[in-house]
Protein backbone atom coordinates (compact mmCIF):
# COMPACT_ATOMS: atom_id res chain seq x y z
CA UNK A 1 0.00 0.00 0.00
CA UNK A 2 2.89 2.40 0.71
CA UNK A 3 6.28 3.21 -0.76
CA UNK A 4 9.08 4.92 1.17
CA UNK A 5 11.78 6.92 -0.58
CA UNK A 6 14.47 9.37 0.46
CA UNK A 7 15.10 12.91 -0.79
CA UNK A 8 18.29 14.92 -0.37
CA UNK A 9 16.64 18.34 -0.26
CA UNK A 10 13.41 19.21 1.49
CA UNK A 11 12.72 21.55 -1.44
CA UNK A 12 12.02 18.38 -3.46
CA UNK A 13 8.88 17.87 -1.33
CA UNK A 14 5.96 20.29 -1.88
CA UNK A 15 5.56 22.43 1.22
CA UNK A 16 1.80 21.88 1.38
CA UNK A 17 2.23 18.10 1.27
CA UNK A 18 4.92 18.08 3.97
CA UNK A 19 2.94 20.40 6.25
CA UNK A 20 -0.21 18.32 5.80
CA UNK A 21 1.77 15.61 7.60
CA UNK A 22 3.58 17.88 10.08
CA UNK A 23 0.50 19.81 11.20
CA UNK A 24 0.43 23.37 12.48
CA UNK A 25 1.20 22.80 16.16
CA UNK A 26 5.01 22.49 16.14
CA UNK A 27 6.84 24.97 13.88
CA UNK A 28 10.16 23.12 14.10
CA UNK A 29 9.03 20.20 11.94
CA UNK A 30 7.27 22.34 9.37
CA UNK A 31 8.64 22.65 5.86
CA UNK A 32 9.57 26.33 6.15
CA UNK A 33 11.73 25.91 9.25
CA UNK A 34 13.60 22.91 7.88
CA UNK A 35 14.07 24.54 4.50
CA UNK A 36 15.46 27.68 6.15
CA UNK A 37 18.11 25.47 7.78
CA UNK A 38 19.06 23.96 4.43
CA UNK A 39 18.84 27.03 2.21
CA UNK A 40 20.86 29.12 4.68
CA UNK A 41 23.72 26.62 4.64
CA UNK A 42 23.19 25.67 8.28
CA UNK A 43 22.11 22.01 7.84
CA UNK A 44 23.98 20.75 4.79
CA UNK A 45 26.47 18.01 3.88
CA UNK A 46 29.27 20.57 4.36
CA UNK A 47 28.28 21.04 8.01
CA UNK A 48 27.87 17.30 8.63
CA UNK A 49 24.06 17.33 8.32
CA UNK A 50 23.26 15.73 4.97
CA UNK A 51 19.49 15.80 4.40
CA UNK A 52 18.14 12.29 3.88
CA UNK A 53 14.45 12.84 4.48
CA UNK A 54 12.06 9.91 4.22
CA UNK A 55 8.81 10.36 2.31
CA UNK A 56 5.97 7.83 2.42
CA UNK A 57 3.63 7.69 -0.56
CA UNK A 58 0.40 5.84 -1.22
CA UNK A 59 -0.19 3.71 -4.30
CA UNK A 60 -1.83 6.78 -5.86
CA UNK A 61 1.29 8.89 -5.27
CA UNK A 62 -0.06 11.04 -2.42
CA UNK A 63 2.40 11.84 0.35
CA UNK A 64 1.01 10.17 3.46
CA UNK A 65 3.95 10.65 5.82
CA UNK A 66 7.47 11.96 6.14
CA UNK A 67 10.34 12.24 8.60
CA UNK A 68 13.15 14.82 8.81
CA UNK A 69 16.27 12.64 8.65
CA UNK A 70 19.95 13.39 8.17
CA UNK A 71 23.10 11.40 7.55
CA UNK A 72 25.57 12.56 10.19
CA UNK A 73 29.36 12.50 10.15
CA UNK A 74 29.60 13.67 13.77
CA UNK A 75 27.41 14.02 16.89
CA UNK A 76 27.29 17.80 17.18
CA UNK A 77 24.15 19.91 17.42
CA UNK A 78 21.94 17.06 18.67
CA UNK A 79 21.71 17.67 22.47
CA UNK A 80 21.39 13.92 23.11
CA UNK A 81 24.97 12.93 23.64
CA UNK A 82 26.28 9.67 22.19
CA UNK A 83 29.97 10.56 22.02
CA UNK A 84 30.75 7.82 24.54
CA UNK A 85 28.94 5.26 22.38
CA UNK A 86 30.87 6.38 19.32
CA UNK A 87 34.21 6.17 21.09
CA UNK A 88 33.49 2.70 22.50
CA UNK A 89 32.30 1.39 19.13
CA UNK A 90 35.33 2.73 17.29
CA UNK A 91 37.76 1.44 19.94
CA UNK A 92 36.25 -2.00 19.37
CA UNK A 93 37.10 -1.69 15.67
CA UNK A 94 33.72 -0.54 14.37
CA UNK A 95 32.78 2.46 12.25
CA UNK A 96 30.19 4.56 14.07
CA UNK A 97 29.88 7.32 11.48
CA UNK A 98 28.00 7.95 9.30
CA UNK A 99 24.82 7.45 11.28
CA UNK A 100 21.24 8.46 10.61
CA UNK A 101 19.48 11.07 12.73
CA UNK A 102 15.74 11.78 12.72
CA UNK A 103 15.72 15.20 14.33
CA UNK A 104 15.39 18.94 13.97
CA UNK A 105 18.98 20.19 13.66
CA UNK A 106 20.30 22.29 16.52
CA UNK A 107 16.90 22.28 18.27
CA UNK A 108 16.40 20.36 21.54
CA UNK A 109 12.63 20.71 21.23
CA UNK A 110 10.22 17.85 21.81
CA UNK A 111 7.76 17.31 19.00
CA UNK A 112 6.52 14.80 16.44
CA UNK A 113 9.14 13.04 14.35
CA UNK A 114 6.98 10.47 12.53
CA UNK A 115 4.88 12.91 10.54
CA UNK A 116 1.70 11.33 9.18
CA UNK A 117 -1.37 12.92 7.61
CA UNK A 118 -4.40 12.78 9.93
CA UNK A 119 -6.39 11.13 7.12
CA UNK A 120 -3.64 8.75 6.06
CA UNK A 121 -4.53 5.20 5.26
CA UNK A 122 -4.44 2.51 7.90
CA UNK A 123 -0.92 1.42 8.76
CA UNK A 124 0.80 4.56 7.43
CA UNK A 125 2.61 5.32 10.67
CA UNK A 126 3.95 1.80 10.97
CA UNK A 127 4.95 1.85 7.29
CA UNK A 128 6.88 5.08 7.85
CA UNK A 129 8.68 3.57 10.84
CA UNK A 130 9.53 0.47 8.82
CA UNK A 131 10.75 2.71 6.03
CA UNK A 132 13.21 4.41 8.39
CA UNK A 133 14.63 1.07 9.52
CA UNK A 134 14.78 -0.16 5.93
CA UNK A 135 16.89 2.84 4.93
CA UNK A 136 19.22 2.19 7.88
CA UNK A 137 19.58 -1.45 6.90
CA UNK A 138 20.13 -0.76 3.21
CA UNK A 139 22.71 1.97 3.77
CA UNK A 140 24.63 -0.14 6.27
CA UNK A 141 24.92 2.59 8.91
CA UNK A 142 25.84 1.69 12.47
CA UNK A 143 22.76 3.28 14.00
CA UNK A 144 19.60 5.32 13.59
CA UNK A 145 18.63 7.86 16.25
CA UNK A 146 15.27 9.59 16.78
CA UNK A 147 15.81 12.51 19.13
CA UNK A 148 13.20 14.50 21.07
CA UNK A 149 10.14 12.61 19.82
CA UNK A 150 6.93 12.70 21.80
CA UNK A 151 6.50 10.18 24.60
CA UNK A 152 3.92 8.32 22.52
CA UNK A 153 6.26 8.07 19.56
CA UNK A 154 9.12 6.91 21.78
CA UNK A 155 6.90 4.17 23.17
CA UNK A 156 5.97 3.07 19.65
CA UNK A 157 9.60 3.08 18.56
CA UNK A 158 10.65 1.00 21.56
CA UNK A 159 7.95 -1.52 20.70
CA UNK A 160 9.59 -1.88 17.29
CA UNK A 161 13.17 -2.60 18.24
CA UNK A 162 14.47 0.82 19.24
CA UNK A 163 16.15 1.45 22.58
CA UNK A 164 14.36 4.15 24.59
CA UNK A 165 16.39 6.80 26.35
CA UNK A 166 15.22 9.34 28.94
CA UNK A 167 16.65 12.83 29.36
CA UNK A 168 15.69 15.91 31.32
CA UNK A 169 14.74 19.52 30.67
CA UNK A 170 13.25 22.31 32.74
CA UNK A 171 9.91 23.78 31.67
CA UNK A 172 7.61 26.43 33.10
CA UNK A 173 3.90 25.58 33.29
CA UNK A 174 1.14 28.18 33.26
CA UNK A 175 -1.39 27.41 36.01
CA UNK A 176 -3.89 29.87 34.55
CA UNK A 177 -2.03 32.85 35.97
CA UNK A 178 -3.60 36.24 35.38
CA UNK A 179 -0.28 38.05 35.75
CA UNK A 180 3.39 37.61 36.63
CA UNK A 181 2.56 38.63 40.19
CA UNK A 182 0.01 35.81 40.34
CA UNK A 183 2.78 33.41 39.35
CA UNK A 184 5.05 34.87 42.03
CA UNK A 185 2.31 34.35 44.61
CA UNK A 186 2.61 30.61 43.95
CA UNK A 187 6.28 30.60 44.99
CA UNK A 188 7.81 30.38 48.40
CA UNK A 189 8.51 33.76 49.99
CA UNK A 190 12.28 33.42 49.58
CA UNK A 191 12.11 32.57 45.87
CA UNK A 192 9.53 35.29 45.28
CA UNK A 193 11.77 37.94 46.85
CA UNK A 194 14.78 36.71 44.89
CA UNK A 195 13.01 37.02 41.53
CA UNK A 196 11.69 40.48 42.37
CA UNK A 197 15.19 41.54 43.37
CA UNK A 198 16.66 40.27 40.08
CA UNK A 199 14.01 41.98 37.95
CA UNK A 200 14.36 45.20 39.92
CA UNK A 201 18.12 45.19 39.39
CA UNK A 202 17.65 45.04 35.63
CA UNK A 203 15.01 47.78 35.66
CA UNK A 204 17.09 50.04 37.91
CA UNK A 205 20.12 49.69 35.63
CA UNK A 206 18.35 51.76 32.98
CA UNK A 207 18.06 48.88 30.52
CA UNK A 208 15.04 49.00 28.25
CA UNK A 209 13.49 45.74 27.00
CA UNK A 210 11.98 45.85 23.50
CA UNK A 211 9.74 43.09 22.14
CA UNK A 212 9.66 42.69 18.36
CA UNK A 213 7.57 40.41 16.17
CA UNK A 214 6.85 39.89 12.49
CA UNK A 215 7.38 42.90 10.24
CA UNK A 216 8.77 44.90 13.17
CA UNK A 217 11.98 42.87 12.98
CA UNK A 218 14.27 44.57 10.48
CA UNK A 219 17.38 43.20 8.71
CA UNK A 220 19.42 45.28 11.15
CA UNK A 221 17.75 43.55 14.09
CA UNK A 222 18.63 40.15 12.59
CA UNK A 223 22.25 41.23 12.12
CA UNK A 224 22.35 42.24 15.77
CA UNK A 225 20.80 38.97 16.95
CA UNK A 226 23.24 36.95 14.85
CA UNK A 227 26.12 38.84 16.45
CA UNK A 228 24.80 37.99 19.91
CA UNK A 229 24.20 34.36 18.91
CA UNK A 230 27.71 34.07 17.46
CA UNK A 231 29.26 35.31 20.69
CA UNK A 232 27.39 32.71 22.74
CA UNK A 233 28.10 29.93 20.24
CA UNK A 234 31.80 30.71 20.10
CA UNK A 235 32.10 30.51 23.87
CA UNK A 236 29.99 27.36 24.30
CA UNK A 237 30.87 25.02 21.45
CA UNK A 238 33.60 26.68 19.40
CA UNK A 239 31.72 27.31 16.17
CA UNK A 240 28.15 28.57 15.88
CA UNK A 241 25.86 26.14 14.10
CA UNK A 242 23.62 28.63 12.31
CA UNK A 243 24.60 31.05 9.55
CA UNK A 244 23.67 34.72 9.37
CA UNK A 245 21.30 33.95 6.50
CA UNK A 246 19.20 31.63 8.68
CA UNK A 247 17.76 34.33 10.92
CA UNK A 248 16.01 36.53 8.30
CA UNK A 249 14.78 33.35 6.58
CA UNK A 250 13.32 32.24 9.91
CA UNK A 251 11.56 35.58 10.32
CA UNK A 252 10.14 35.47 6.80
CA UNK A 253 8.92 31.90 7.31
CA UNK A 254 7.37 32.08 10.77
CA UNK A 255 6.25 35.73 10.89
CA UNK A 256 4.60 36.74 14.16
CA UNK A 257 5.49 33.42 15.78
CA UNK A 258 9.06 34.72 16.13
CA UNK A 259 9.48 36.80 19.28
CA UNK A 260 12.72 38.79 19.45
CA UNK A 261 13.58 40.47 22.76
CA UNK A 262 16.31 43.10 22.74
CA UNK A 263 17.82 44.76 25.80
CA UNK A 264 18.94 48.31 25.09
CA UNK A 265 21.25 50.58 27.06
CA UNK A 266 21.50 54.18 25.93
CA UNK A 267 19.46 53.30 22.86
CA UNK A 268 21.91 50.61 21.71
CA UNK A 269 21.18 46.86 21.92
CA UNK A 270 23.45 45.00 24.32
CA UNK A 271 21.67 41.62 24.51
CA UNK A 272 18.99 39.62 22.77
CA UNK A 273 16.89 36.48 23.15
CA UNK A 274 14.94 34.77 20.40
CA UNK A 275 11.78 32.79 21.16
CA UNK A 276 9.37 30.92 18.89
CA UNK A 277 5.68 30.48 19.67
CA UNK A 278 3.97 27.31 18.53
CA UNK A 279 0.75 25.65 19.61
CA UNK A 280 0.40 26.21 23.35
CA UNK A 281 4.13 26.70 23.99
CA UNK A 282 6.76 29.41 23.83
CA UNK A 283 10.13 27.93 22.91
CA UNK A 284 13.26 29.74 24.02
CA UNK A 285 15.97 29.24 21.41
CA UNK A 286 18.91 31.66 21.15
CA UNK A 287 20.55 34.17 23.47
CA UNK A 288 23.61 36.41 23.41
CA UNK A 289 25.02 39.69 24.66
CA UNK A 290 27.79 42.17 23.94
CA UNK A 291 28.31 43.17 27.56
CA UNK A 292 27.56 41.57 30.91
CA UNK A 293 24.73 42.87 33.06
CA UNK A 294 23.69 41.08 36.23
CA UNK A 295 20.49 39.04 35.86
CA UNK A 296 19.91 40.16 32.27
CA UNK A 297 20.04 36.60 30.96
CA UNK A 298 17.36 35.55 33.43
CA UNK A 299 15.21 38.55 32.50
CA UNK A 300 15.31 38.02 28.73
CA UNK A 301 15.24 34.22 28.62
CA UNK A 302 13.01 33.31 31.58
CA UNK A 303 11.00 36.17 33.07
CA UNK A 304 10.10 37.91 29.81
CA UNK A 305 9.15 34.49 28.39
CA UNK A 306 6.79 33.90 31.33
CA UNK A 307 5.32 37.39 30.83
CA UNK A 308 4.66 36.62 27.17
CA UNK A 309 3.14 33.20 27.89
CA UNK A 310 0.74 34.61 30.48
CA UNK A 311 -0.22 37.51 28.24
CA UNK A 312 -0.97 35.22 25.28
CA UNK A 313 -2.54 32.34 27.19
CA UNK A 314 0.20 29.83 26.42
CA UNK A 315 0.49 26.80 28.65
CA UNK A 316 4.25 26.23 28.70
CA UNK A 317 7.66 27.80 28.27
CA UNK A 318 10.40 25.46 27.11
CA UNK A 319 13.66 27.27 27.69
CA UNK A 320 15.99 24.81 25.94
CA UNK A 321 18.57 22.34 27.14
CA UNK A 322 20.41 22.19 30.47
CA UNK A 323 19.67 24.52 33.34
CA UNK A 324 19.31 23.42 36.97
CA UNK A 325 19.59 27.16 37.66
CA UNK A 326 16.09 27.45 36.17
CA UNK A 327 14.53 25.63 39.13
CA UNK A 328 14.52 28.59 41.50
CA UNK A 329 12.93 30.66 38.71
CA UNK A 330 9.85 28.48 38.40
CA UNK A 331 11.01 25.94 35.83
CA UNK A 332 10.65 22.32 36.93
CA UNK A 333 12.21 19.13 35.49
CA UNK A 334 10.34 17.02 32.96
CA UNK A 335 11.49 13.93 31.07
CA UNK A 336 12.51 14.09 27.43
CA UNK A 337 12.93 11.11 25.14
CA UNK A 338 14.96 9.63 22.34
CA UNK A 339 14.98 6.25 20.59
CA UNK A 340 17.94 4.40 19.09
CA UNK A 341 18.22 1.59 16.54
CA UNK A 342 21.62 -0.11 16.70
CA UNK A 343 22.75 -2.62 14.10
CA UNK A 344 25.40 -4.61 15.98
CA UNK A 345 23.65 -6.95 18.48
CA UNK A 346 26.42 -7.03 21.11
CA UNK A 347 26.85 -3.27 21.02
CA UNK A 348 23.07 -2.90 21.26
CA UNK A 349 23.00 -5.07 24.39
CA UNK A 350 25.71 -2.97 26.05
CA UNK A 351 23.91 0.28 25.26
CA UNK A 352 20.58 -1.15 26.46
CA UNK A 353 22.06 -2.00 29.86
CA UNK A 354 23.57 1.47 30.20
CA UNK A 355 20.30 3.14 29.24
CA UNK A 356 18.37 1.26 31.91
CA UNK A 357 20.73 2.55 34.58
CA UNK A 358 20.63 6.06 33.13
CA UNK A 359 16.82 6.10 33.05
CA UNK A 360 16.62 5.19 36.73
CA UNK A 361 19.10 7.92 37.63
CA UNK A 362 17.23 10.56 35.61
CA UNK A 363 13.89 9.67 37.16
CA UNK A 364 15.36 9.72 40.67
CA UNK A 365 16.75 13.19 40.00
CA UNK A 366 13.44 14.49 38.64
CA UNK A 367 11.55 13.11 41.65
CA UNK A 368 14.09 14.52 44.10
CA UNK A 369 14.05 18.00 42.58
CA UNK A 370 10.27 18.16 42.55
CA UNK A 371 10.04 16.90 46.12
CA UNK A 372 12.93 18.79 47.72
CA UNK A 373 13.94 21.75 45.55
CA UNK A 374 10.70 22.99 44.04
CA UNK A 375 10.37 26.78 44.41
CA UNK A 376 6.60 26.51 44.67
CA UNK A 377 4.68 26.52 47.89
CA UNK A 378 3.62 23.03 48.88
CA UNK A 379 -0.03 23.52 48.03
CA UNK A 380 0.96 24.37 44.44
CA UNK A 381 2.80 21.10 43.89
CA UNK A 382 -0.04 18.69 44.46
Amino acid sequence: MFTARTVERIAEVPAAAWDACAGAHNPFVQHGFLRALEDSGSATPETGWMPFHVVLESAEGRIEGCAPMYAKSHSQGEYVFDHGWAQAFMEAGGRYYPKLQVAVPFSPVTGPRLLVRPDAGEGARRALLEGLVSVAEQTGVSSLHVTFPTETECRQLSQNGFLARTGEQFHWVNRNYASFDAFLADLSARKRKSIRRERRAVADSGINIVRLQGDNISPGHWDTMFRFYTDTGSRKWGRPYLTADFFPRLGATLGDRVVLLLAQAGGAPIAGALHIAGGDTLFGRYWGCSEYQAFLHFELCYYQAIDYAIEHGLQKVEAGAQGPHKIQRGYLPVPTYSAHWIRHPHFRDAVAEALQQEARAVQLEIDAIRAQLSPFRQRSCR
